[in-house]
């Protein structure tokens, strides 16, 4: 049974940064990734605000510079997919398992990360960073006075939505309801943004285009009518999924299913860290995500020399 100073849960960016810090401590560590390092920012057409890289990136170029950096400090990395976590510590060991094998562990960051919930329609796959995004920070400055769309009604929507018109020309709000569910205060400046057009009552029946979007298929939910919205982008705000599944019993989490963390991204159970989008955070972005996870390999260091 293979012992390590430190386990990570996710190789995403959050995942990748406490790789580099911990390792670079000298601590023994392991990543644990079932599918492609760098998570959900392999889906990014283009990333231009990453501090200190100022020619632009795809998401997947940023992710494998990251790894590679993480590379020259040792950390292995473990391509099979835990399926439980005994977070009960044992002489200060945790278990981590998966189909094949047990692992332990002094200390465990949790750096699973979250995903977008999907309309669920034709095309919005095929179109993921050609067109169809989750996040208007991340690529809003790529919609310079083009049209775009924003599906949903609640807070983000709406906020992101003010967010492109600092790019727009026009932003779509299109909602499944004849109200925003977006606090009062929020509504009142959307509805006095000139930018901003909102269309009631409706979903997104398909997303088309060729290389990139072209066109939204919406239908009225009361009328049954369809009707083609030209646009070059769309953002989808219909909730986000923390992957929590591993830590429902033990750790705790906010109504929304994020994991709550003091500001050394500690949980309610010592020794144990989350990081990332899967974190109770006003922000996920690249750059928060890898604070997060230096934050976290530093405070893991603290706690394994202080327990030794």
């Amino acid at each position: 049974m293979k012992s390590y100073d430190v386990i990570i849960v996710g190789g995403g960016p959050a995942g990748l940064s406490a790789a580099i810090y911990a390792a670079r401590g000298n601590l023994s560590t392991a990543v644990f990734e079932k599918a492609l390092i760098g998570g959900q920012i392999n889906v990014t057409y283009e990333v231009e605000n990453y501090p200190g890289i100022p020619e632009v990136l795809s998401g997947f170029e940023l992710s494998d510079r990251i790894k590679q950096q993480a590379d020259k400090f040792g950390p292995e990395f473990i391509e099979e997919e835990i399926i439980k976590i005994d977070f009960a510590s044992t002489n200060g060991v945790k278990k981590v398992y998966t189909d094949d094998n047990e692992y332990l562990a002094k200390t465990i960051i949790i750096a699973s990360g979250a995903q977008p919930r999907y309309l669920n329609c034709p095309g919005e796959q095929e179109f993921i960073g050609k067109g169809v995004s989750y996040c208007a920070t991340c690529d809003g400055a790529l919609y310079r006075n083009k049209v775009v769309a924003v599906i949903g009604g609640g807070d983000s929507a709406v906020e992101e939505g003010m967010f492109l018109t600092k790019f727009a020309s026009k932003v779509y709000v299109i909602h499944r309801r004849d109200e925003l569910r977006a606090v009062k205060s929020i509504q009142d400046r959307a509805f006095k943004n000139e930018k901003m057009v909102f269309i009631w009552d409706s979903v997104v029946e398909e997303v088309q285009g060729e290389n990139f979007v072209k066109n939204l298929v919406l239908k009225n939910l009361k009328t049954e009518e369809k009707q083609d919205l030209p646009v070059d982008g769309v953002f989808v705000y219909v909730g986000i999924l923390p992957n929590n599944e591993l830590l429902k019993k033990d750790i705790t989490l906010d109504k929304s299913g994020f994991v709550i963390t003091n500001e050394i991204m500690e949980t309610n159970i010592s020794g144990v860290y989350a990081i990332g989008d899967l974190r109770n955070t006003p922000l996920r972005q690249v750059i928060t995500a890898c604070s997060d996870g230096a934050i976290a390999a530093f405070y893991a260091e603290k706690f394994i020399s202080e327990m030794e």
